[in-house]
């Protein structure tokens, strides 16, 4: 105990006068003492983890900490940064009404999973889906009376009613989406709604959506790239599985930027609090233990985690999609090729449509995007869907209850998992 004290002592001597200034994710030994092991380093504890021995720390160097068992440091990882940019703009869509336009669950992608044939036998009544993403309009027409109060751990406070200011309409994340001129969106009027028919919805599909002109989303604002991405991505989840409960969880901010620790902590918040699935549409650089960790403690309870794939068109993993018991979901287009930007490889779990897909955007408007993003939330769905008709083993229903895109896809053989979901399919697959 002396040659310890003696040790941190010293430590503390040679750093006390540097500042602080990398953010490190510590994890102790029982007993250790976070406030002691910061201050030999010359630096501070941030934040704890309730229920865990991993801390945020800030220190002068992070190189300086490094695992030391005589210290009770079990592990170090610097506090990365996820920071999600858009990769293009999207469509944005009006409709009259303030009612719920229950024309965008019937559009061509959902049709082609079988949403509403599933819907017949399950809705998703008694689950809790977590979404781990940016804020929320909790206003919107088609949210009303599927969220859970959640969590924002932004301004660390529970979430509340606060719809999102319509004026900063630009957009986070996996997208690649084209944009929609508004001016020719009449024909998306939801009294004309049959255009949704999949049979003739061959202007949604990919390859012939070249009206879907980027150049002219010069006016979308991109000094606030967060605002829509967890509508639109909870809009999803309230069409395909309605009686189900969302629960928003806040770690992006508005400038589309979270972190390591902040996420874990998010995760674990999910599975304390009665989550059953948690939906992950974000991808991180490089693997963190910390979150790799929450994402264990999540799944060892029964929790089914989903995350997105990726869009760098690549086979290399994108955590946390790669991570261990995590369904990574991959996107496809109306024609069950993969969508050109999607990931793929061996940690991709199934596919999903993930190109040109509408839902839900702050303000009361629908949009139209593209990326894995939201290709996760209908896994994440499903996976409601299966739960609550009481299907154990979630995982091997969604797996077997897909559908073969091999012969669409000859380049991708054996890297697109088991196949493009069939929620039908599932819900059928056990009886």
């Amino acid at each position: 105990m002396r040659k310890l004290f003696a040790t941190l002592l010293f430590l503390t001597t040679a750093f006390t006068s540097a500042f602080a200034s990398d953010h490190v994710i510590v994890e102790l030994a029982p007993g250790a003492q976070p406030s002691v092991v910061a201050a030999a380093f010359g630096g501070q504890v941030e934040r704890s983890m309730q229920g865990t021995n991993f801390y945020l720390m800030s220190v002068p160097s992070a190189a300086a900490l490094v695992p030391n068992p005589h210290l009770g440091i079990l592990g170090v990882e610097l506090n990365s940064a996820v920071s999600v940019r858009p990769t293009g703009a999207i469509g944005i869509l009006t409709t009259s009404g303030t009612k719920a336009a229950e024309w965008y669950a019937q559009q061509p992608a959902m049709k082609l999973v079988n949403a509403g044939k599933a819907a017949g036998v399950s809705s998703g009544r008694g689950m809790v889906i977590a979404d781990i993403n940016s804020r929320v309009d909790y206003g919107h027409p088609a949210l009303i009376g599927h969220l859970t109060s959640g969590y924002d751990f932004v301004a660390e406070q529970s979430g509340n009613g606060a719809t999102l200011n319509q004026s900063s309409a630009s957009f986070l994340d996996q997208s690649s989406a084209g944009f929609l001129d508004q001016s020719s969106a009449g024909f998306l009027d939801q009294s004309s709604a049959g255009f949704l028919d999949q049979s003739t919805a061959s202007f949604l599909d990919q390859s012939t959506a070249s009206f879907l002109d980027q150049s002219t989303a010069s006016f979308l604002d991109q000094s606030n790239p967060a605002h829509g991405h967890g509508t639109f991505c909870a809009g999803l989840i309230a069409a395909l599985a309605p009686d189900a409960m969302i629960m928003p969880l806040r770690t992006f901010d508005d400038t589309g930027n979270a972190d390591a620790f902040t996420i874990a902590r998010a995760v674990r918040y999910a599975a304390l609090n009665g989550a059953n699935v948690i939906n992950m549409s974000f991808g991180m650089t490089a693997k963190s233990n910390a979150v790799d960790q929450a994402i264990k403690f999540a799944t060892d309870r029964g929790v089914i985690v989903v995350a997105s794939a990726g869009n760098a068109n690549t086979n290399a993993p994108q955590f946390p999609a790669s991570a261990n018991h995590v369904l990574g979901v991959a996107a496809t287009d109306l024609s069950d090729k993969k969508a050109s930007f999607s990931n793929y490889g061996s940690d991709v779990f199934v596919d999903a449509p993930g190109v040109n897909i509408i839902s839900a955007y702050p303000g009361g408007y629908y949009a139209i995007a593209s990326g894995t993003s939201f290709s996760a939330p209908f896994v994440s769905a499903e996976a409601a869907l299966l739960h609550s008709a009481s299907w154990k083993n979630s995982d091997n229903a969604i797996s077997s209850g897909t559908v073969n895109i091999d012969a669409e896809n000859p380049g991708y053989r054996n890297q697109l998992g088991s196949g493009r979901i069939d929620m039908f399919k599932a819900l059928q697959s056990q009886k």
